[in-house]
């Protein structure tokens, strides 16, 4: 597999364009291509500029083969890698703008009961540029509607975004760029399963992304049934590294709770979740399951949901039950792309 041209910032390309002997300028109209979401055969630049990328720089990193489009609006993407790989994304759209839900690894190895990515583990993570080109895409596949589509980008699909460290906050730098796509951190959300010691790191990143930690429980034990990654870090360490987050960015976390039948949605759950949460600077963000047919879990349903937020609301927090959108195209993570998958077995 060749290298990702859209790995690079602007200055490193600046200083391979030179380094290869081209002229400076060449360097911002390849940068304006590659935020046009074009191919580096379909640049406006000389063909021998084409040829030496060419020889080094995958053509297409990320390419879209499949759209389904719920009665929603909203947009869910197969994308194929340059070595075969696939991936998914969806894209959400809001009176206030788009939303794109975009992978981080291939597959994933958090191993989560709820979540369709871990059934076949992790295949490899993907580069930032890897990561970058599903929102290019994604903004060349609406530009002729509305320029730049996408202006909110959520790192919630396929894969652990901190288990992909430095692809990940490289993702976050680039995409940000001011002259890039220029999607300001505010507008990004990063949702993780609480790997606690990349949650400081990321705090002392100065990138001031909105954070989001998947809970779905009250307890290490419970928390531990449906998220192995319970095993390693306790509840009382992901508060810890939230209040930190939150000191270092002022932005105020989010906690991600999943409503399964049986699990996690009874009074007692509301009450010892107003205990836990009760005077933090969080909002709890709560999730109807989507049912994934590998998983036994079942849904809450519309009615437990709204009155196990209405508990949380009496108790004092903040919490919304979240909208839900293509669910008659699957959805969830991960659902796609392993419907595809065993379709090609």
């Amino acid at each position: 597999m060749k290298k990702i041209l859209q790995d690079l910032s602007f200055e490193e390309l600046e200083n391979l364009i030179e380094s290869s002997g081209e002229k400076k300028f060449r360097a911002r109209q390849v940068y304006t291509a590659l935020m046009q979401g074009k191919k580096i055969s379909g640049m406006n630049v000389p063909l021998e500029l084409r040829q030496k990328l060419l020889q080094e720089y995958e053509d297409e990193p990320v390419r879209i083969i499949k759209t389904l489009t719920s009665s929603d609006g909203t947009e869910k993407y197969l994308f194929a890698l340059a070595d075969g790989n696939i991936i998914e994304g969806v894209l959400m759209k809001h009176d206030y703008g788009f939303s794109q839900c975009v992978s981080t690894q291939v597959g994933c190895r958090m191993g989560c009961k709820f979540c369709a990515s871990t059934l076949g583990g992790l295949v490899r993570n993907l580069t930032s540029g890897e990561i970058l080109s599903q929102v290019l895409a994604v903004n060349a596949l609406h530009s002729d509607k509305r320029g730049k589509a996408v202006t909110k980008v959520v790192l919630m699909g396929s894969g652990e975004p901190l288990d992909n460290y430095g692809n990940t906050v490289k993702f976050l730098k680039n995409v940000s760029a001011p002259d890039g796509i220029n999607i300001s951190p505010r507008s990004i959300s990063l949702s993780t399963c609480g790997i606690v010691p990349k949650i400081y790191e990321l705090a002392d990143e100065g990138l001031d992304v909105n954070l989001t930690v998947s809970l779905h429980q009250t307890t290490d034990e419970g928390r531990a049934r449906t998220m192995p990654i319970a095993k390693k870090y306790t509840i009382l360490e992901i508060l810890k590294a939230c209040d930190y987050y939150f000191k270092k960015t002022g932005r105020r976390y989010i906690f991600e709770y999943t409503l399964i039948a049986g699990e996690n949605c009874g009074s007692e759950h509301a009450e010892q979740l107003v205990r836990l949460l009760k005077g933090r600077c969080c909002h709890i963000n709560l999730i109807r399951l989507n049912e994934v047919e590998e998983r036994r879990l079942k849904s809450a349903g519309d009615r437990r949901a709204y009155e196990f937020c209405a508990r949380l609301e009496k108790g004092g927090l903040s919490a919304t039950v979240r909208r839900r959108l293509g669910t008659d195209i699957g959805g969830a993570c991960g659902q796609l792309r392993a419907s595809y998958i065993k379709g090609e077995e």
